[in-house]
């Protein structure tokens, strides 16, 4: 198995749990945040993640293979900070209070057709037939669940998930951009640059912490659901690209539905039974599509995490080192790494995804 391919199989598994965690989230927050401000709860949900996640990147520094955080990288990190941590959850959280905890899950679905649409449209990443037919499957199971008796509430609370979902569906795509820097580093700067306005803004307008139980409750719900989950999707975005990491991604909302329907004793509707449906076709269709051909590499220069053995190697990363690139490691045996390096230009044909060095023209 070569390198490339580990790491898109490592993409993929991560992606799948953070989907897990954040599925298994969505209708637990609903049941949790009843009558308390939108704003205080997306803070407490990112304050959670912060607390799991700081600890963890302060702990992984002294021996990170991963390219740190770079000035440069700041105000990107804020835009997706104030989309994906900020305006994101607030929707989510005003949507979760006007739809059933069922509902609410599968129409999560959204942000992989807002992803993929940006991925492909503005991002140029490439998206076959398969790919298509899944993100068209996505939305068609969102809209048989968001159509029938739904009053003026409710609709409110399908345009609020709608909207959250379109804060991610950017949120995605710039991060993969900051997708060659350490993951954990990113994740626990976005949680807390989150958590901390947010629980300002709250504590301005005179909202007051939920009970003890609620607060603990919202935290530990943070703390996977948006912190670990945060983290792992970090890592299959760089594996991935956008638009596959949005796929793998919208197994999220079943799990969210299994966990409203066997806990929370949400209905189980024909109308459920067939979004989910479509969307597990969605997924299907992903998974199993693959795409190769001849194609260019440019000239790069950047830093990150990359990966070298003396016989199998990896064809993007066959570059001269300095001493100090190799300190600390054994002569001739495989190690990853990160330092700035230069890609020389490279022709040849292999099966690949829109990860960081194969975002070309098609």
């Amino acid at each position: 198995m070569t390198t490339q391919t580990r790491e898109q199989r490592r993409g993929w598994l991560s992606g799948l749990l953070a989907a897990a965690l954040f599925g298994s989230s969505a209708p637990l927050i609903g049941s949790f945040s009843h009558g308390a401000s939108p704003v205080l709860v997306a803070g407490l949900l990112y304050a959670g993640a912060a607390l799991v996640l700081l600890p963890l990147a302060l702990a992984e520094a002294p021996t990170s293979r991963h390219a740190p955080i770079q000035q440069g990288d700041l105000p990107l990190l804020g835009l997706i900070t104030l989309l994906g941590g900020i305006a994101g959850p607030i929707a989510l959280v005003k949507g979760l209070a006007l739809l059933t905890p069922g509902a609410s899950a599968l129409l999560l679905n959204l942000e992989a057709v807002f992803t993929v649409l940006i991925a492909v449209g503005v991002g140029k990443e490439h998206l076959g037939r398969e790919g298509w037919a899944a993100a068209a499957l996505t939305l068609s199971g969102a809209l048989v669940l968001s159509a029938g008796p739904l009053g003026g509430s409710q609709w409110q609370g399908v345009l609020w998930i709608a909207m959250a979902c379109l804060c991610w569906g950017i949120d995605n795509n710039l991060s993969q951009r900051l997708s060659l820097r350490n993951p954990l580093q990113i994740s626990a700067a976005k949680a807390l640059g989150a958590a901390v306005p947010m629980l300002a803004v709250a504590n301005l307008q005179g909202h007051a912490i939920p009970f003890a139980w609620m607060s603990a409750a919202l935290l530990g719900i943070g703390s996977l659901g948006y912190g670990v989950s945060i983290w792992l999707d970090m890592v299959a975005l760089a594996a991935l690209g956008a638009a596959r990491e949005a796929v793998v991604f919208s197994t999220a909302p079943f799990l969210g539905t299994l966990v409203a329907v066997a806990l929370l004793g949400s209905p189980l509707s024909p109308s459920l039974l067939l979004a989910a449906v479509a969307m597990a076709l969605s997924t299907g269709l992903l998974l199993r599509s693959s795409h190769g051909h001849w194609h260019r590499h440019a000239e790069l220069d950047h830093q990150h995490r990359h990966f070298h053995a003396p016989v199998e190697g990896d064809a993007h990363h066959l570059h001269p080192h300095r001493p100090e690139d190799l300190a600390d490691l054994e002569p001739g045996q495989p190690f990853w790494h990160s330092h700035r390096h230069r890609h020389d230009p490279l022709v040849h044909e292999h099966p690949h995804v829109s990860d960081v060095h194969h975002r070309h023209q098609h």
